[in-house]
């Protein structure tokens, strides 16, 4: 009897840890969440377009892949930056937020002197609640594009 009643405190013991893990992992806040859009390119490699942790979304890179053909939709540094925000905004939106609730960005750039017309088509997309930014000039990026840009996120919805 004694034993029985040791196996019975055993097994609810075990099932209290784990519905306390179940529990931890459903509402752990830094639990990952993939993220993809079908707006968007499809991943070129070993990553996702986004993830979501906690209330933060970070993105991969965009760049100005046409998400119907995966291919660069134009040589011209105005349409590229125009595509890859687009790119950007598909997936962040897919995340469950908006372009306002970005708080940071990175440009990667082929050539510093694209930084006005970059710079020019950016605030387009962010018009008084402007997230920090840092804009890098590279040497090379995927498939010969001139801009990459990635952003963090803070989950609207």
């Amino acid at each position: 009897m004694r034993e029985v009643r040791e196996l019975k405190k055993s097994l609810v013991i075990g099932l209290l840890f784990l519905m306390t893990l179940f529990l931890t992992a459903c509402s752990n806040p830094t639990t990952k969440r993939i993220i993809n859009s079908a707006q968007a390119p499809a991943t070129i490699g070993p990553y996702s377009q986004a993830v979501q942790a906690g209330d933060m979304i970070y993105t991969s890179g965009q760049i100005a892949l046409d998400p119907a053909t995966g291919e660069i939709v134009s040589s011209d540094v105005k349409a590229q930056t125009e595509q890859a925000m687009e790119n950007l905004k598909s997936v962040i939106e897919a995340g469950g937020s908006d372009l306002n609730h970005v708080v940071k960005t990175t440009l990667y750039i082929k050539d510093m002197n694209d930084f006005q017309t970059i710079n020019e088509v950016y605030g387009s997309y962010f018009k008084d609640n402007y997230p920090a930014r840092s804009c890098v000039e590279v040497s090379a990026l995927p498939k010969g594009a001139i801009i990459e840009i990635e952003a963090i996120a803070v989950v609207s919805k």
